[in-house]
């Protein structure tokens, strides 16, 4: 069993300041890539865990890791412990690269393990149930396991479907940096403003690309300011982008160090992936589809 475990994109982040528990309240509308990393399940002598591919080499595989974790989560929801299985991290997505990289990580776990569970003849858990699970393993697991066009607000794990919006193509672009999400929101708390987590107002729906971009366009990601500051190749990536004719919108992702480019189709996304990765070769560089 295998499944893809789809970038995050944020398209806005707005966020407030801390309250008396120490988080950051947030408003995003959080959408998800054709692209992203791989978790492949298969049955083994014992209950196991590796990871593989390009950005596996900067990846921890010990108990901290969030795919160990969410099964071991998972698993304690069952009376009876299935047959032991593989499971195998194929990483994609650059580390630190505000994509929710290991977030998708730990939800495709969960509901390959689900799969697993019904194909047996068990009883998987409830969608609810799963949903509750993910939001103990982290903020953004539970809009992972979903995989679908969101607004989050509080912690980022009080999740409302987005409205609907057509197909987004994309490039996204990390400098080959990695943002420390602590280092940029301690920047964030120590920059002057008032910071809020507000929530635009909504279209009942998007008609078009150009619809979404005109939405996106009035809002903002209040993180990529202190990223910045934190990690200037963010500010590289971003005037880049900003200067290539197929771009419509660019912004950074989360806290960084991913940027995106939303174009108008297809064609323009290929188009400028294709001249980034040749001019930029040190950088990661895809074009996708989000939605």
């Amino acid at each position: 069993m295998e499944q893809l475990a789809p970038a995050k994109v944020n398209l806005f982040l707005h966020v407030g300041p801390p309250g008396a528990d120490g988080y950051h309240p947030i408003c995003s509308l959080m959408v998800f890539a054709d692209i992203g990393d791989r978790v492949r399940l298969a049955p083994a002598a014992a209950m196991a865990f590796e990871a593989r591919g390009p950005f596996s080499g900067d990846l921890g595989v010990g108990a901290d890791n969030l795919v160990p974790r969410a099964r071991d989560r998972l698993l304690a929801e069952f009376k009876v412990a299935p047959a032991p299985f593989r499971l195998t991290l194929d990483k994609r997505l650059p580390i630190a690269a505000g994509l929710g990289g290991g977030s998708a990580d730990a939800a495709a776990t969960l509901n390959l393990i689900a799969a697993l569970r019904a194909a047996s003849g068990d009883d998987p858990p409830g969608e609810t149930r799963l949903e509750d699970i993910a939001r103990e393993l982290g903020a953004d697991v539970a809009a992972c396991l979903l995989s679908r066009p969101m607004i989050a607000e509080g912690r980022g794990d009080r999740l409302t479907p987005a409205p609907p919006m057509p197909p987004l193509d994309a490039v996204l672009a990390n400098p080959g940096a990695p943002s420390s999400t602590r280092a940029v929101y301690r920047a964030l708390d120590d920059a002057p403003g008032g910071a809020r987590a507000d929530l635009p107002e909504l279209l009942g729906a998007f008609q078009s690309v150009l619809d979404v971009i005109a939405f996106v366009r009035a809002t903002r990601n209040d993180l990529e300011a202190p990223a910045i500051a934190s990690q200037p190749l963010i500010g590289e990536a971003l005037a880049v982008l900003r200067a290539e004719p197929e771009t419509r919108l660019a912004r950074m992702s989360g806290s960084g160090a991913t940027c995106f480019s939303l174009c108008e189709n297809s064609r323009d996304a290929r188009r400028l992936a294709d001249r980034l990765a040749a001019a930029y070769p040190a950088w990661w560089v895809r074009a996708c589809r989000l939605g």
